[in-house]
């Protein structure tokens, strides 16, 4: 394992332009790219796969689509704190990716063959606890490796080629499925799980400081204080601020596209839905890609409380615009603006909380604690939306979600300070 010593020369060597970040760049490039589709599984395919190919004969519409995420959302959203102590205690980060990817996609690629509410709930259950490992792994092996002046930079770069993954793959995936049918989203999956493994085993682990990678200053035997991921939460008011933004951000977007890509299976059918779902994820990554660069570049210069207000701004305007029409190019054209919300959402959440627990050896434990009520958020989401898209329609259901959006503007604008002038 790299010294703190040894850290402070490579990020020496990173200001001057690079040993220390070029050498694992393109495989942190790679690593992001393949890993795109694998870390969040099956996403809104679920959703089409669970409505219109098993469909109501088996038990399932949006409602029993909307527990499933639900249960396993929570699931996820419990596992996010111990996952985030899980990386800052690790001395092999890349290996705990590779095993979280193919666990993820092993329980996903099993749903053509299990059967029944129960096994789906756990299935992807199991996808959940070993999806909340990837988040805080990334961030931990980019600030391991390229140290905390230029995480900011690198961050938005891991968002940009984690974007451009999502845009290939649903690209792919809604052209084979326009052919196959939405099965081929599970083979997929299996292709780009091999290629994260081969390339997260690339990563050279001993370039990684494991001290810098969790926040620290110095090696925890050196009697650095190591103050829990709870602790960190509840007495860091900013921070606590924060993961109540992360809340509501995610209560009003995760549903969203769930939402639009089971309205699409009910007016042009699954096949067609499939492929339009696609559509819809390749406008927001797409858009995503330059969203992330200009933010990495230019955070220190803008600070991160404007940036955040756009992302709640467009994330609002959205949820109200799904209400305009039910046009199939209406709504993907609409959802590239969740390119916008969740581009700068995605390359600045890392960065805030490493602002806010600078020198506290706990960066990635606060990750998953605030994660832990970003996901808490998301799985109430899909419930929400679920339940009132049964009772009231899709309308009533996006404005819902629109108008919680705009209370996260409201919190976020009146309570959260500039983290850019707190890190000084």
């Amino acid at each position: 394992m790299a010294t703190t010593d040894t850290a402070s020369a490579n990020n020496g060597k990173a200001k001057g332009g690079s040993d220390a970040t070029s050498a694992p760049k393109k495989t942190l490039d790679a690593l992001n790219f393949f890993l795109a589709d694998v870390r969040d599984g099956l996403g809104p395919y679920l959703a089409i796969y669970l409505v219109a190919v098993r469909g109501p004969a088996h038990g399932w519409n949006e409602a029993t689509v909307g527990m499933i995420l639900t249960i396993a959302g929570i699931v996820g959203l419990i596992s996010q704190t111990p996952a985030g102590g899980l990386i800052d205690r690790s001395r092999n980060k890349p290996r705990i990716v590779m095993i979280a990817a193919l666990l993820v996609t092993l329980s996903s690629v099993s749903l053509p063959i299990v059967s029944g509410f129960t096994a789906v709930a756990v299935t992807q259950s199991i996808a959940a606890v070993a999806g909340a490992v990837f988040a805080p792994a990334i961030s931990a092996i980019t600030l391991g490796l390229v140290g905390p002046k230029l995480f900011a930079k690198r961050v938005g770069r891991n968002e940009a080629f984690n974007h451009a993954g999502n845009a290939v793959s649903a690209a792919l995936a809604g052209v084979l499925a326009w052919k196959f049918g939405p099965v081929v989203v599970f083979y997929l999956m299996g292709a780009l799980t091999v290629a994260s493994i081969v390339t997260a085993s690339r990563i050279n682990n001993d370039d990684i400081d494991n001290a810098v990678a969790r926040g620290l200053d110095c090696e925890p035997e050196d009697d650095c204080e190591e103050p829990s991921g709870w602790k960190a939460l509840v007495e860091n008011k900013p921070l606590m601020i924060f993961a109540g933004t992360a809340f509501l951000f995610h209560l009003a977007n995760a549903a969203m596209l769930t939402s639009v890509s089971q309205l699409l299976a009910r007016t042009v059918g699954k096949d067609q839905a499939t492929s339009l779902t696609a559509a819809c994820i390749v406008a927001a990554q797409l858009v995503m890609v330059p969203v992330a660069i200009v933010v990495g570049r230019n955070t220190e210069k803008w600070g991160t409380k404007p940036l955040f207000l756009v992302a709640f701004g467009f994330l609002a305007a959205r949820g109200a615009l799904y209400t305009v029409s039910d046009n199939p190019w209406w709504l993907v054209g609409v959802q590239a603006l969740d390119g916008i919300g969740a581009g700068i959402f995605g390359a600045l959440f890392p960065v805030v909380i490493a602002d806010l627990t600078k020198g506290t050896g706990r960066f990635n434990v606060s990750q998953g604690a605030v994660a832990s009520a970003q996901g808490l958020g998301a799985a109430l989401s899909a419930t929400l939306a679920g339940a009132i898209i049964v009772w009231a329609g899709y309308s009533v259901s996006f404005l819902t979600l629109a108008v919680v959006a705009g209370a996260g503007f409201m919190l976020y604008f009146f309570a959260m300070p500039e983290t850019k002038q707190k890190a000084g």
